[in-house]
Formats: structure tokens, sequence, C-alpha cells
């Protein structure tokens, strides 16, 4: 994990606890995601490891994003400008989505097919996995030929390899047993 993932934890957390208490959600996330396009910015970017100055960096910034900020989002870069934080608006932003997904009990699958699965296919799996996992599920597919028949299914740390090319990795691997 890296410094700034770290350094982002406590600025998401209060984000969003400050989100979901003035039921402000969606109007954060599109005020971090502005914000950490602005920080990605290799010029802005520059600027903020040249200019030392926290008040000046805070005031950079808050010029740049414009009306994207309401008064709550330029307090929030004022903070993070006194602590020379900016460069980690980023990494807030994930962390940020992260609370949001759970808070939301959301989560996005990754499925991996050997071909396109067809709308129909795509909402029997939904439901299914909804069902198992007890959350809002959205679906991010892509086809792998290697995969020869059925799918892959990544959620979090969970896998379930219904692949064709998983069973035979399988049954290779108990007959050298």
């Amino acid at each position: 994990m890296s410094d700034l993932t770290n350094i982002a934890r406590p600025y998401a957390k209060a984000a969003f606890d400050f989100a979901v208490e003035q039921n402000a959600l969606a109007t954060w996330l599109e005020m971090l995601v502005f914000a950490a396009e602005v920080a990605k910015n290799d010029q802005v970017a520059a600027l903020l490891r040249t200019t030392g100055i926290a008040e000046e960096q805070a005031n950079l910034f808050i010029q740049v994003c414009g009306e994207q900020l309401n008064a709550h989002g330029q307090n929030f870069i004022k903070v993070m400008a006194e602590n020379h934080r900016l460069l980690a608006l980023p990494d807030v932003l994930a962390t940020f989505v992260e609370h949001k997904a759970e808070y939301e009990k959301e989560i996005t699958v990754d499925v991996t097919s050997a071909s396109v699965l067809n709308a129909a296919q795509q909402d029997k799996l939904i439901a299914a996995l909804s069902k198992r996992l007890q959350r809002k599920v959205k679906l991010n597919c892509s086809v792998n030929p290697n995969v020869v028949g059925g799918v892959l299914i990544r959620a979090g740390d969970m896998v379930i390899d219904g692949s064709v090319r998983g069973k035979l990795d399988r049954l290779a691997t108990a007959l050298q047993s």
C-alpha cells in the first residue's frame, strides 16, 4: 500500500461521514471526482509540489475547481492543503468510493467468460450473485477465449471458477496426486 493511500484514509472517512450526515453522497462524490482529476493534472501537481505555502495551494486549487466545489468542499480542500495532502486526492476518491459501496451494499463483480454474455445471462448471474452476496451487484464483463467455457467470477477476495479450463486444471491436479 502506498503512503498516499494511508494518508488518504482519514480524509476519505471524514468526507464520507460528513456526506452521510448531510445526505449528500452524490454531491461529495462529484466534487471528489473533479478534485481528483485536477490533482492528477501534471501542471497542477507540479505547482502543488513547488508551492510550499498551504494558503496558496488551497487558493490555486479552489480557483481551478471553480464552481465544482461547494463551501464544504472548499473547506475540505483548505484542510488538505494545510497538511500538504492535496496530491492524495485520487486516493481519497478511491477510498471514498469504497466507503460508499459498502454503505450502499454494492459490489462490482468481474466476470470473465469465453464468449459475450447476453442480457438474460447477465440478469440471471446478477440475481444469483445478489442472493449469495446479499449486495446489489454490478457486473464488469470481459471475454477471454482461454476460459474455454463457463465463467470465472471475482468479487473482492472471493473467486468462483466455473470455467471448463478451471475444471480441467482441478482434474489434472487430482489425477497427479
